[in-house]
């Protein structure tokens, strides 16, 4: 088998396949077979999709580019040490400090042995795996940068506003970036640990709060996964309504970041009609479905609620004039020169970069790489919804503006036809008592949103992980803010609204 030459299905196959896993297959190597594994990584066209640890175990999802095939390996470590995919994957260089972390499973051959999740004020070491007492803490080593006449300016962990905690520690030449670190898991909430024991439904209400402005697609997700192991479809309608919400959400989302950009930029007139439209649909939500952000309406084995053929209605007219208003809201950026001057050609990132932490979302498709879950590996019922992946090259705050813009449009038509061709009948089925493992993968607004699920023999949850698509795009923010001016940073980072509660699990 030559090097580079093999699918992942090859590769696989020198592993033990494991027995109800769903809908995509998981394979354990031992050592020789996860090295194997990590040398096609270095030089083979697979995407990293996630990894996350077990007690003694390490987890990566993967997906082959040129054959499609989703997979996930599991190397067994017994001896608590594994060999690690940062060096050939750099998007997997954080995801591994935290497996150290919660897990106390060493990543051999990382260069970067810093904590990422535990700041030295944990009760335990390792909370997850082998818990030892705590150990005292230590400063934290931020990267260096040399240079004539740089300095350093910490920001945060604590911001002006109400947003989530985060320190950004910039090295400075005069008013020009010439590095940025952040250092995140101020909101660490030991969520693997809150969904063990539990039953799906309860780890639902767990999901839908890992970031709370993605609720719905993370409980779509988690849905997903646990009708994945436990072999259970939900009703048509449930799907169709599900896609409602999750369409909802993105819109939601997105106007509200067009604004708040605008705001950092010095112009809150934007924000100000922004804040408006998104208020449009959480009313919308809140009268029809119950809750203003859909929290816990998408369950496993469907819905918790229905509409009926008034609210659709109603429903469909609200999304009307959102769409007329919206337009002004296009119209008040793009006739804004002031506004254009700060944000074309602002906060760039290569679209090299791009691919090769396999960054997705808004921030992916701005930089030329067009991917969306919805399209592959596709689930229902977008697979019987025609629509487009706009995509943008030039990597800017501009860009990831436009792509947000093309966005509302294309889920605005998506909603139109999914709320046109609602199927009838029930919105719920039963979900099986019965052991399992299941992966969920979804995107939600800022990209791909994967989880997974082990189910113990009694249905209860096992073991889960949330993967955030925020993972692969911070590291791509302190890239993107380099060689402009400080004062430049708000906007960036607003362009980017990667999710601090997301990455701190």
């Amino acid at each position: 088998m030559m090097m580079g030459r093999a699918t992942l299905m090859e590769v696989l196959s020198l592993g033990r396949p494991v027995a109800g896993a769903r809908p995509w297959p998981r394979v354990v190597l031992d050592d020789r077979a996860w090295r194997a594994l990590v040398g096609h990584m270095a030089v083979a066209d697979w995407v990293l999709l996630a990894e996350w640890g077990g007690p003694d175990e390490v987890h990566v999802a993967l997906r082959d580019e040129e054959t499609g095939e989703i997979a996930i390996a599991t190397r067994a470590s017994a001896d608590r040490r594994f060999f690690a995919l940062g060096p050939v994957r750099p998007g997997a260089i954080r995801l591994e400090r935290a497996i150290r972390d919660l897990w106390g499973l060493a990543p051999e051959g990382l260069e970067d042995q810093r904590p990422w999740l535990d700041h030295g004020h944990w009760p335990v070491h390792h909370p997850l795996g082998a818990a030892s007492p705590p150990q005292p803490a230590r400063p934290y080593r931020f990267l260096a940068a040399e240079g004539e006449g740089l300095h350093q300016v910490p920001v945060g962990p604590v911001h002006a506003g109400i947003i989530e905690p985060g320190h950004f520690r910039f090295h400075v030449q005069g008013e020009t970036v010439v590095r940025l670190e952040a250092r995140l898991g101020y909101v660490h909430k030991g969520i693997s640990a809150a969904m063990a024991g539990q039953t799906p439904a309860g780890a639902a209400r767990v999901a839908g709060r890992v970031s709370g402005d993605s609720t719905v697609a993370y409980a779509l997700a988690f849905a997903h996964a646990v009708e994945a192991a436990s072999d259970c479809s939900p009703p048509p309608r449930a799907v169709w309504l599900r896609a409602v919400l999750a369409e909802i959400e993105r819109i939601a989302n997105h106007v509200f970041d067009i604004g708040a950009i605008c705001n950092d930029a010095g112009f809150p007139l934007a924000l100000s009609e922004a804040s408006l439209l998104r208020e449009m649909l959480l009313r919308a939500n809140e009268s029809l479905f119950g809750h203003r952000l859909a929290m816990d309406r998408v369950i496993p084995g469907g819905l918790a609620c229905d509409i009926d053929e008034a609210g659709a209605a109603l429903l469909a007219a609200t999304l009307t004039r959102f769409g007329k208003r919206f337009q002004r809201l296009v119209a008040l950026y793009r006739d804004t020169p002031s506004l254009l001057d700060r944000t074309i050609g602002a906060g760039v990132v290569a679209g090299a970069l791009v691919y090769r932490f396999g960054a997705g979302g808004f921030v992916g498709r701005a930089a030329s790489r067009g991917v969306d879950a919805r399209k592959v590996p596709g689930y229902p019922p977008y697979d019987q919804l025609d629509f487009v992946i706009p995509v943008r090259a030039e990597g800017d705050v501009d860009a990831r503006i436009e792509i947000r813009i093309a966005e509302i449009r294309i889920s605005l038509d998506l909603l139109a036809r999914l709320l046109a061709g609602l199927p009838s009948g029930p919105v719920a089925a039963a979900v099986p008592r019965a052991a399992g493992e299941g992966l969920g993968v979804v995107e939600g607004f800022r990209g791909k949103i994967l989880v997974w699920v082990r189910l113990a023999e009694d249905g209860t949850v096992a073991q889960c992980h949330p993967h955030d698509p925020s993972w692969f795009q911070w590291p791509l923010l302190e890239a993107a803010i380099e060689g402009n001016i400080l004062a430049d940073f708000p906007l960036c980072n607003k362009s980017f609204n990667c999710s601090y509660s997301g990455v701190d699990l």
